[in-house]
């Protein structure tokens, strides 16, 4: 059976981020950094990005020191800032609504909106716990997902994501009955923790390994620099377009997802939108556990994608009119033109870092003597700086900037009312971390 993705999520597959929303005075989309846009000959983005070009990286067996799990948190993260839903709350006035569409990190796109606001997500018999499915997503007849954000059934990796959220939710519903919680604040109180336990391993796990520790303490110490808010946060195009897509090109050509089973490409093989059959993940073979095997690597970031994703199928893409769209290298470069971003040397200069010389950033082979898009500049940044391990200074500090000045700025986060909490749910050892959500002890 070939699975199509329906055609108004076929361009989210792996890249969530897309903003299909104009910049507006709600101030959810907006700008980083005031810096002209890279006027970039369009031909020859597509040349670099499409199979052949530089972004095209074959079967990509190269590994990094980095799990190969956290690129789909990553995306996990990306859905969830970017869900359109205002969580409805009773009591909760017009202005309170209106806030509440300034992104947040704060698992709406499993939540939706609440037992009262979207009561198909939760059980009949028990509201307070969210529908679980036999290890596959809940699903309708037509067998589309029963979750807050479509976009987390994309692929086997997101869906089965979303259901250890679901799992854990569902544990610490138990728990806080086992504890003698008023049943009336249950619900509530599992949000609250689960919440809480998603935003510390947003700032204490994601971010330093992706942006390096010492510049994650210094933005929880002193603020961000260049992520100014003020009293509602917004996604900058400079993260939405350019540094946070990122985990594209730490996918890997393939992937073991059971043990002893076939090695599979995300696409068409781990596809989504359908229930899971025989393909359940075991998170120990993507997240190191205590007493597994080591587990598989995600492919170095460098700027090249797997033959998966430079040449993804129409199952996907739809129809397209230039075969350079097959392409997600080639759609990010686009996007990138599209929005009018900055070259990275740009951003470089503009807060000071070191910036990349024509031959770090290896595009002249190509044809290419402009300065360099964004996305693709901080791709080789984090190669040429940290081995494709983690983000350079530009992508680093952009990324790090936005997810904590997001969760910071948030009323209800850890951040604003309990800095200090810690998580609460088990660990495989002495400190939680994300395998201990997906792989419960």
């Amino acid at each position: 059976m070939t699975t199509v993705a329906p055609r108004h999520l076929r361009d989210h597959c792996l890249a969530p981020e897309r903003i299909d929303a104009p910049l507006d005075g709600a101030g959810r989309y907006g700008r980083m950094f005031d810096l002209p846009a890279l006027q970039a000959d369009e031909a020859m983005l597509h040349t670099i990005g499409a199979a052949g070009g530089f972004c095209d990286g074959g079967d990509c067996k190269d590994d990094s020191s980095v799990e190969a799990g956290w690129p789909f948190f990553g995306q996990y993260v990306a859905h969830d800032l970017t869900a359109d839903r205002s969580p409805l709350r009773e009591h909760a006035d017009i202005e309170a609504l209106r806030n509440m569409r300034s992104p947040r990190a704060n698992l709406e796109s499993l939540y939706g909106g609440g037992p009262g606001g979207s009561p198909y997500l939760y059980q009949r018999a028990d509201p307070a716990k969210l529908l679980e499915n036999d290890g596959d997503l809940p699903r309708n007849q037509e067998g589309l997902a029963l979750i807050g954000d479509p976009r987390n059934d994309v692929h086997v990796f997101m869906g089965q994501m979303q259901v250890a959220f679901i799992a854990a939710h569902n544990r610490l519903v138990d728990r806080l009955r086992e504890d003698g919680a008023r049943e009336e604040d249950v619900f509530d109180e599992a949000r609250r923790s689960l919440t809480w336990h998603y935003q510390w391993l947003i700032v204490n796990e994601l971010l330093p390994g992706l942006a390096g520790r010492e510049l994650i303490d210094e933005l929880l110490e002193s603020g961000t620099k260049h992520f100014r808010p003020d009293h509602r946060p917004f996604i900058p195009l400079e993260f939405a377009d350019a540094a946070y897509r990122y985990g594209h090109s730490q996918i890997r050509q393939l992937y073991q997802i059971q043990e002893n089973g076939p090695r599979l490409p995300v696409f068409p093989d781990l596809i989504g939108f359908g229930p899971i059959d025989g393909r359940r993940v075991d998170w120990a073979l993507l997240f190191d556990v205590p007493g597994s095997a080591p587990a598989q690597r995600a492919k170095p970031i460098d700027g090249q994608l797997p033959r998966s994703l430079i040449e993804l199928p129409q199952a996907i893409t739809g129809a397209v009119e230039e075969e350079a769209y097959r392409s997600l290298a080639a759609r990010d470069l686009e996007r990138g033109q599209g929005t009018g971003l900055p070259s990275g040397e740009a951003v470089a200069r503009h807060i000071g870092a070191t910036a990349l010389t024509p031959e770090e950033v290896d595009l002249t082979q190509f044809g290419w003597h402009d300065e360099t898009p964004l996305w693709l500049y901080i791709l080789r940044e984090a190669a040429v700086r940290h081995d494709g391990d983690r983000l350079g200074e530009v992508g680093g500090r952009i990324v790090g900037e936005v997810l904590v000045g997001i969760v910071s700025a948030d009323p209800e986060s850890y951040l604003a009312l309990d800095p200090e909490w810690t998580p609460t749910l088990a660990a495989h050892a002495d400190r939680f971390g994300l395998r201990d959500l997906l792989v419960p002890p």
